[in-house]
């Protein structure tokens, strides 16, 4: 699978934690920054991220920050995009079940690695039950649009 990644400079350990990861599972990763621990920005790590996710050059996003919430705020603001913030690998299944997620959201400073790592797997292994949630991520889609 192709994983785009990323996070702020509040999220670098995790992330490089969870790249080196997602590498030895057999994923092919793009990593899109931060790189070291000094300040950035977290809308410019997520953008480039969550737009290669919208555009399909990758199949899921991972970003990481402080708490996950300014990271996963930045990355709804790109049409197709419907990243989640979570915390425990149930939010993790539950969002791709039933509201097709395709950029997972996390804390470097409120996950451990262990947690960060059970909740990738269980994204990306979590199907989209379809039916009933349909009607609702196409909602989101309209919103993107402006017809909601």
């Amino acid at each position: 699978m192709k994983i785009a990644i990323g996070c702020d400079h509040g999220g670098f350990d995790l992330k490089e934690e969870v790249k080196a990861y997602l590498v030895e599972e057999g994923h092919t990763v793009e990593d899109f920054g931060c790189y070291n621990t000094d300040s950035v920005d977290y809308p410019d790590i997520a953008a480039p991220c969550a737009r290669s996710v919208a555009e399909g050059k990758n199949e899921f996003g991972v970003l990481i920050c402080s708490t996950g919430i300014g990271i996963s705020m930045a990355a709804n603001k790109v049409n197709g995009v419907r990243a989640a913030l979570c915390t425990d690998e149930y939010l993790a299944m539950m969002t791709r079940k039933h509201n097709n997620a395709n950029v997972l959201c996390m804390g470097g400073h409120v996950v451990t690695k262990q947690e960060a790592f059970r909740m990738v797997d269980m994204f990306l292994k979590t199907e989209f039950e379809g039916g009933r949630h349909c009607r609702r991520v196409d909602k989101l889609a309209d919103i993107e649009n402006g017809k909601i």
